[in-house]
């Protein structure tokens, strides 16, 4: 009886160890996140007082780590819409194609961990809870500036790249291109997908000084592939590559994809070089995006990359799966028809406009939010009148208040429209007044999404 009731008890002494060792990470992933997030400079959180262009910080905190972006193959991509979804399906088909691939892209929806990943795996708690402990341990002998959230992060995801002795890395820039604290690196392949106003308090107020910016990661004698270009924007480029010695290719000039239709859950492409290919991402932008990817992999091949028809296909079918990628023309629900998607800005909506209107649906239901520093009253002029409109607000201090988005909405002539504290509250009502047949979308910015994709349940919890 004895022995029965010292197994009891020691069983029952493990349980309680394992959830107090559970509680103990769950505080010290909470102050690391505190530490990343509240006492760094970051301007997703404070918009421009959180901008910290320049690259002397991030190259003092790179030298600390030995150089790790040194030591496997980078794809450098900048531009203002697709370069997540390029970055992804990207990384995606690489990694069917037998290569370890890192991923760097921003922000994240739910989990921080989303910004950093080996072969679609995201970086484990344990690695960035030891990391943040150990960068506060150094001694930065006066060399290393006070560094913002996204140049901790960058010099994180190179280190931990370098760590799990990555093939290549792909990715993806911040803000902008010349100044961004990723463009320490010297990419074999450099990628522009295109080029529209936005962030003109940092970047310029033409898209002459925009598109200057963003070829900044374009790199001496080391190619450049540009998914969509004219006027200025392809003269500067242009430019920018002859003076560095640069091969430029522009997708739109010799398309791989021919031609591209919805079929079932699928978009189906035919292509000049690569059969028919069915990717999962259905947003009729993707297009564009399949094209710059296609485009890439033409001058990858030829920089010996093994990159087989087959392989690329199997990475267009299984994006999501293959890389955790969320908040793409993302189906929610059936019933009715709900839909989240990423356009944050005037070039993505005039796409997303379109491709609402095909879908032809008895009523749409919008339910938007918006960052304050986006041309919100350019959006709303493209948005179509006899929706009806549920308004919204992240809980980021950039934000624009949905009392503030309904001043702008009346200027532009929309009559349907709600105020809501937050997405749940506004997804909530706009599904409490459709009928099945009525669509329902969300967007507007990624912090709306990232709220609405963690009310409904998305993302990985786990203390790995």
């Amino acid at each position: 009886m004895s022995s029965r009731v010292t197994l009891v008890t020691c069983i029952h002494n493990r349980k309680t160890d394992i959830m107090a060792r559970k509680e103990e990470l769950a505080r010290l992933w909470e102050r690391t996140q505190d530490y990343l997030f509240n006492q760094r400079p970051a301007f997703e959180r404070q918009g421009a007082s959180g901008y910290k262009p320049g690259l002397d910080t991030s190259i003092a905190l790179s030298k600390l780590y030995n150089d790790p972006h040194r030591r496997y193959r980078i794809i450098h991509i900048a531009g203002t819409n697709g370069k997540g979804s390029v970055a992804h399906m990207l990384a995606s088909c690489l990694q069917c194609c037998g290569y370890k691939v890192g991923l760097f892209t921003s922000p994240h929806l739910v989990d921080f961990r989303e910004r950093i990943r080996v072969d679609g795996k995201m970086v484990s708690r344990n690695f960035v809870m030891q990391w943040v402990a150990d960068y506060q341990k150094r001694d930065f002998d006066d060399y290393v500036y006070e560094p913002s959230f996204f140049e901790l992060v960058s010099t994180m995801a190179f280190d931990y790249f370098a760590t799990r002795n990555v093939n290549v890395a792909v990715i993806e820039t911040g803000l902008g291109g010349r100044l961004d604290s990723s463009n320490i690196v010297t990419p074999e392949l450099s990628i522009i997908t295109n080029i529209g106003l936005e962030h003109q308090q940092f970047l310029g107020d033409t898209l002459e000084d925009i598109t200057r910016e963003k070829a900044g990661i374009i790199k001496h004698g080391k190619p450049v592939v540009v998914g969509r270009a004219e006027g200025v924007v392809r003269d500067v480029l242009e430019s920018e590559a002859k003076r560095l010695y640069s091969e430029i290719r522009f997708a739109q000039d010799k398309p791989e994809v021919l031609s591209a239709k919805h079929v079932g859950n699928v978009l189906r492409m035919t292509t000049n070089n690569y059969g028919v290919i069915d990717c999962e991402l259905t947003g009729d932008y993707q297009v564009e995006n399949v094209n710059t990817v296609l485009t890439s992999m033409n001058i990858l091949k030829r920089l010996k990359y093994r990159i087989k028809i087959d392989a690329l296909c199997e990475g267009f079918a299984h994006v999501t799966e293959n890389t955790g990628l969320m908040g793409r023309w993302m189906k929610l629900d059936d019933n009715p028809m709900t839909i989240c998607d990423s356009a944050h800005n005037v070039p993505g909506f005039q796409v997303v406009v379109r491709q609402l209107r095909l879908l032809r649906r008895n009523k749409l239901r919008m339910v938007m939010g918006f960052m304050a520093d986006k041309n919100v009253a350019g959006i709303l002029d493209l948005l179509p009148l006899d929706a009806a409109f549920y308004f919204t607000q992240a809980s980021t201090s950039r934000s624009m208040t949905a009392d503030k988005v309904m001043e702008l909405a009346v200027q532009a002539g929309i009559k349907q429209a709600k105020a809501f504290a937050n997405v749940k509250e506004a997804l909530e009502a706009a599904r409490a007044d459709a009928a099945p047949d009525d669509l329902i979308y969300v967007g507007g910015s990624m912090y709306v999404l990232a709220e609405l994709l963690k009310a409904l349940g998305y993302g990985e919890d786990r203390l790995d």
